[in-house]
């Protein structure tokens, strides 16, 4: 057991994550089956998907890495757990943050601070070049030794870890539902789908053929015809974004059925459930699970 795993049998995890029955009085809820995947009880800090993205890629990183780097805003659920898992494995971190939060530090990047991460902020045009092999050789001369995360956890060993949920599940369903911000989440599901299943990713983003070519970059050839889509009506006006009617929705469903959602990526999957419930958009009968991927720091108070 390598050094990773031995970190991670150390976080008492809670795995399988549990499935709960779900049954709101909502307008088209009594013609469909619903159970919630809550993926945000697994760990206090590094819940949902944040864990299943980062698992693999901690357990492979080489004896030699000392260093990891990666990409995020100032309330990255992404940054917060890699953060943490840095700091219970021993391995320093730079965090590259859009924007400059130097003279008002967010709750996420406290923490950040306080697990020892070195926080780097960037300007939107330096930010942008992210992904750029050009700008990414330029960050492995100037941090030798560094293995550098993308955005969001989103790459191939991310993918495995998501794709191993739905195996946990005992119950079969038509339809697995998930918000989508990098495409990592998505695209690790509908490695996993038997048919006739689907995977329906609600955008967190304005971002129509944006966030279709990311899950397509990160899938297998074999997969990008699958049976998959990404609704776009429902993002709020664009990412972070979180209008007053959907703030008192999550505050509501908070409140009515005790399970925390927050406005940038729970609350958008469950008001488009809602809506899409409201339209009839799933046939009588359907099983649907949705996926609570975790990530609170949205939530946290400035």
């Amino acid at each position: 057991m390598n050094n990773a795993m031995q970190i991670e049998s150390a976080l008492n995890l809670t795995l399988p994550s549990p499935v709960l029955p779900f049954s709101p009085n909502w307008p088209g809820a009594e013609k469909v089956t619903m159970h919630i995947k809550r993926d945000d009880l697994i760990h206090p800090v590094i819940s949902g998907n944040k864990w299943r993205k980062l698992k693999y890629t901690f357990r492979a990183l080489p004896p030699a890495c000392k260093h990891i780097m990666s990409f995020g805003g100032g309330y990255s659920n992404h940054l917060h757990a890699c953060a943490y898992l840095c700091m219970r494995n021993n391995i320093a971190m730079t965090a590259m943050v859009r924007g400059d939060y130097s003279h008002n530090l967010t709750p996420m990047l406290h923490d950040l601070k306080n697990w020892g991460t070195r926080v780097q902020f960037v300007d939107k045009k330096t930010y942008q070049r992210r992904t750029e092999p050009g700008y990414l050789a330029h960050l492995h001369q100037q941090y030798p030794h560094t293995f550098i995360v993308p955005e969001g956890g989103s790459h191939a060993p991310a993918l495995q870890g998501v794709a191993e949920l739905l195996s946990e599940n005992p119950q079969t369903f038509d339809h697995v539902l998930v918000p989508v911000g990098s495409g990592a989440t998505l695209a690790g599901l509908i490695t996993a789908l038997k048919p006739p299943q689907s995977a329906i990713g609600i955008a967190v983003l304005k971002g129509k053929g944006y966030l279709e070519d990311l899950v397509r970059g990160l899938l297998p050839r074999e997969y990008t015809d699958k049976n998959w889509s990404i609704a776009h009506d429902y993002h709020g006006g664009g990412y972070g974004k979180a209008p007053s009617s959907l703030v008192e929705f999550c505050n509501l469903f908070t409140t009515e059925f005790e399970i925390p959602i927050e406005p940038v990526y729970s609350g958008k999957l469950m008001f488009a459930v809602k809506e899409m419930l409201r339209t009839g958009y799933f046939p009588d009968n359907s099983r649907l699970l949705l996926l609570h991927t975790g990530g609170m720091q949205g939530a946290r108070p400035s």
